[in-house]
């Protein structure tokens, strides 16, 4: 069947001179009836596949403009502080473990008139035998093994002056040790003496080096 197209006039008629309104949707003009521009659609959103490569092209895409790519700042590491710097900064809050309490005083009334370093390399010789496998596993049984550390008097430790500054420094000797901040000596060094005796076991070991009045072997 044919589309009809009689009456098609009678709508698109152009509006009186009365003034009549045109209908929604539709404009006169120069007595043609138009009709009125629909409003754009929104584009379509990316499909994922195109969406994947745009942010692959450009990860900064979805940002505002006035964000920008940031460089990192680049690093500079800060130098080892000494081993005096590190002690002097230590501060005692107490709560030490018994095992930490056995190393300090085993600082303390061995080295305790030597230099920090001295004092960390007995410290260090303390924490050698501990792992050893040789000597017992504790840092306190190391200490008060018999016959070994001549402060000891059966098993048991004098009390040292805990308001002093060579206890203080004993107690950071001990933290630095323990917390492997700092070694002097290597884990094979196992033993030593004062430079003023001459027990016949150093003869039988490798000499590694001396630190102030102890000389230290593996």
């Amino acid at each position: 069947m044919a589309p009809v197209l009689i009456g098609l006039a009678a709508v698109f008629a152009a509006p009186s001179a009365a003034g009549a309104q045109a209908a929604p949707g539709v404009s006169a003009t120069a007595g043609v009836a138009v009709a009125a521009e629909a409003p754009a659609a929104p584009a379509a959103p990316a499909a994922p596949a195109q969406a994947s490569q745009a942010v692959s092209a450009n990860p900064f895409a979805s940002l505002p403009a006035v964000v920008r790519q940031v460089t990192s700042v680049p690093h500079h590491p800060q130098p080892p502080r000494s081993l005096d710097a590190l002690v002097a900064a230590f501060v005692d809050y107490g709560g030490r473990d018994e095992q930490e309490e056995c190393l300090a005083k085993a600082v303390y009334f061995e080295a305790r008139s030597e230099s920090l370093e001295g004092q960390l390399a007995v410290a260090n010789v303390v924490l050698n035998r501990a792992k050893s496998g040789v000597y017992p596993s504790s840092i306190c049984a190391v200490v008060t093994q018999p016959w070994q550390f001549s402060f000891i008097r059966q098993g048991k430790f004098p009390t040292p002056d805990r308001s002093s500054r060579a206890w203080h420094d004993a107690v950071a000797i001990a933290d630095i040790a323990l917390n492997n901040v700092m070694q002097v000596v290597p884990p094979s060094v196992l033993w030593y003496h004062a430079d003023y005796v001459a027990p016949s076991w150093g003869r039988r070991l490798t000499r590694v080096t001396q630190i102030g009045a102890h000389i230290f072997y593996s």
